[in-house]
This record gives C-alpha cells, structure tokens and sequence, in this order.
C-alpha cells in the first residue's frame, strides 16, 4: 500500500480504494480549507488543513478496527463494515466550510448536511459503490451524521470518536503548544464494543482501566479551547470573517448554497467582489492583521449564561446590541462585535463502561461513582474557557455596568 508521511502519526499507509477517494475533486479541495481557520494569526504555524486531518482519522480507524478485530470483537459484523467506517473516518469533513467552524456560527447548515452530496452522489459514491459495498455510500453519511446504528458508530461521531484525538494532537503540534497532549494509545486499545444494559444495543464502549486516558481527552480539549480556539485574538478574527460573509450573502454578491465549494483564499477572493466600501476595509484589514481590540471581557463563571445565550443564534438581536454599543463608544455602527462562543456538549461524556467484573455501567452527564465527576468538572471547565468579549476597530474601554446595560442583565 501506498505510505503517506505524516507530521503527527509518521507513516499513514492508504488502501487503494482510499487512494482513489484521496484523489478525487472533493477530497483535494481539503488541502486548501485550514484546519483551525484564522488560528495562524496568533499561532503561524497552524496552517495544517482538513486534508492531513481526515488522513489522520482514518489511520487512527484503521489501528482501532485492527485492534477490535483482534480481540474479537467485529465478529458478528457485516464482513464491509470495517471498509465503510474506514472511509467514513476520511471523509468526514468532506463538507467543511472554508476557515473552520466560523460559518456555521452564521446559522448555515452544518457542515455534515454539506457532505450529504459529495458522499452520496459523484465520484466519491462511484467509488464506494464499487469498492465497498453497493449501499456504502448512504451508510458513511450516516455514520458522518451520528445517526448510524452501526455498533461502530462511536468511532466516527461520539465522546470517544478519532476525529478529537487527531485534531486535539495536531492541532497542538502544528500550534506548538503542550496543551493537547492524550494518551490515545490506550484509549484505542481500551475501545470495546459492548451492549448497552439500558438498551440492548451493541455500541463502542470503555474498558474501566482506560477512563484515566479519557481524562486526557477531556483536560485537552478544554485547554485547547481556551488557549488556541478561543483565544482572544482568534474570535477577534473569526467575528471579523463572519461579518464579512454575513455583509456578502446579504449583497448577493455570494450564494449560501455554494459556500461549502469554496477553498479558504477562494472564498476572500469572492468576497473581494463585494460592493460596500466597509467590506473591503474590513476585509484588507483582516488580511494585514489589523484585528478588533478588546474593549471589555469576562468569563462565562462570571455571568448569568442563561441570560446570555441568544448572541450565538439571534443575528438581529446582537446587531442591534453592538450598534447601541457602538453608539455609547462614540464609533460607527459597524465598529463593534460583541462575541460570546458556544460549544454544544463540549466536554459531553454518554458511553457505556466495561468495569473490572464485567459488568456495564453507563458513564453519561450523571456521572460514575469513583470516575469523573462530569456534571461539576465539565460545567466548570466550560465556563472558564468560554468568555463574553466586546470587540472593537479603535481601542476604547467599556465597563460591566455599560456593558449589562446594553445586555439587560446583572453582572
């Protein structure tokens, strides 16, 4: 088989059918979509992108799937499984939209709802229905989607899916940080498939003598959200991306349907045609670092969150917020972004357990009794990484008292 030399994983060796997948239009596009979006303007070295990271996905599937069959447990499994999960893993991202998760902050379809063509239809189906299975094409977007009910399911979209120990690792060597450091060889080899007692269903689980590698998972994923994903800089930029697509699908000058076919230069290529003078400034200053500053912050452990869910899906509601804010600062309308980042389930745990006697216990937002205790510690973690910014094009200062004024709320 063909070898693949990986920064992360060293050598990624490609079946020939995934070299067929590697090579076709859809998955090419990946080598020119970033994996972490504007990130590289705070750390220059995150310039990786979707291509290496769909690669590394489906390496650590293969080592999983590998392992799993020798300890017997894929017996019972339709014999393609194993080749349809594979493929699942590479193209999970297949529909990701230029410059990382930004877009879909918009409000336009996930990214999984994009791939449902790419995966479906063209060339990426022709060869799936050739190679693996007939129907391998509708079971991989299922997978993509969490809605499978294959027992492998979990490996693709879940607490313990590869995608997360891929991007956490490269994510944290290519920004080099110390910071997503897991033990993912024990949690590969701590994978099992089980059945649910609850629920009868067979699904991938955890051996009890691997939760404190899931620890790790855990602890890394909240420090690279609160030190590379959400780092002040980073939301700055990505509030000034968002503002500029937002300003180019309201001017018509691009489509929402065909946001998922750009590449990330393509698309601030398209949004160079926009007609509106602030665009243009906005957008030259995004490309020369000329980045918002922030005028006021405060982490979520310091707020009523509840009170304040409505920046991250009510478009009219924030707008109208920012241009009174902009109003107290003496700055134009467009002058001010305020930015308050969610992440649905962040550090969400809903796996079965495998405990020292055989037994099977679930470990879900409820905890595990000698464990983790989820509720609290995820709580927490999430709070302390998320915070509430005010961004603006000049230095200027806001304080709580304006600040929750503006907001209507108590802080």
């Amino acid at each position: 088989m063909p070898v693949i030399r990986d920064p992360l994983w060293n050598n990624i060796r490609v079946d020939p059918s995934s070299r067929r997948l590697l090579d076709t239009t859809v998955f090419q596009r990946l080598r020119y979509v970033r994996q972490l979006g504007l990130a590289h303007l705070v750390y220059p070295g995150a310039t990786h992108t979707r291509f290496e990271h769909a690669l590394g996905a489906y390496h650590l599937a293969g080592q999983t799937l590998s392992n799993l069959r020798e300890t017997g447990a894929l017996a019972g499994l339709a014999a393609d499984e194993p080749a349809v999960v594979a493929a699942a893993a590479l193209l999970h991202d297949v529909g990701h939209y230029p410059f990382s998760h930004a877009l879909e902050e918009l409000g336009v379809p996930h990214h999984e709802v994009v791939s449902r063509p790419l995966v479906t239809g063209g060339a990426v189906a022709d060869i799936l229905r050739a190679d693996v299975a007939a129907d391998a094409p509708e079971r991989i977007y299922a997978l993509i989607c969490g809605t499978s009910a294959s027992p492998l399911q979990g490996l693709i979209s879940g607490s313990l899916d590869l995608d997360k120990m891929d991007y956490l690792k490269r994510d944290a060597l290519m920004c080099g940080v110390p910071y997503g450091e897991i033990d993912e060889d024990r949690l590969m080899h701590g994978m099992v498939v089980i059945h649910d007692p609850a629920t009868g269903q067979a699904g991938i689980g955890l051996r009890a003598k691997s939760l404190s590698a899931l620890e790790s998972l855990l602890f890394a994923k909240y420090q690279m959200y609160r030190n590379v994903y959400w780092h002040h800089a980073v939301r700055s930029a990505t509030a000034m991306y968002k503002r500029l697509v937002e300003r180019a699908l309201a001017d018509g000058v691009i489509d929402a349907g065909a946001l998922g076919g750009f590449t990330d230069e393509g698309l601030l290529h398209a949004l160079e045609s926009s007609r509106s003078p602030d665009a243009v400034e906005l957008l030259d200053a995004l490309r020369a670092r000329r980045l918002y500053k922030r005028a006021f912050e405060a982490p979520a452990a310091e707020l009523p969150v509840e009170d304040l869910e409505w920046i991250a899906d009510d478009r009219e509601r924030t707008r109208a917020a920012e241009r009174e804010m902009a109003g107290r600062l003496g700055l134009d309308a467009g002058d001010v972004f305020l930015d308050f980042p969610a992440k649905t389930q962040m550090l969400g745990l809903d796996l079965p357990v495998q405990m020292r006697d055989g037994s099977v216990q679930r470990l879900t937002a409820a905890g595990l009794p000698g464990a983790i205790d989820v509720p609290r510690l995820a709580d927490q973690l999430y709070r302390s990484a998320r915070w509430l910014r005010v961004f603006t094009a000049s230095r200027a200062s806001m304080s709580r008292q304006e600040v929750a004024a503006v907001l209507q709320i108590s802080i």
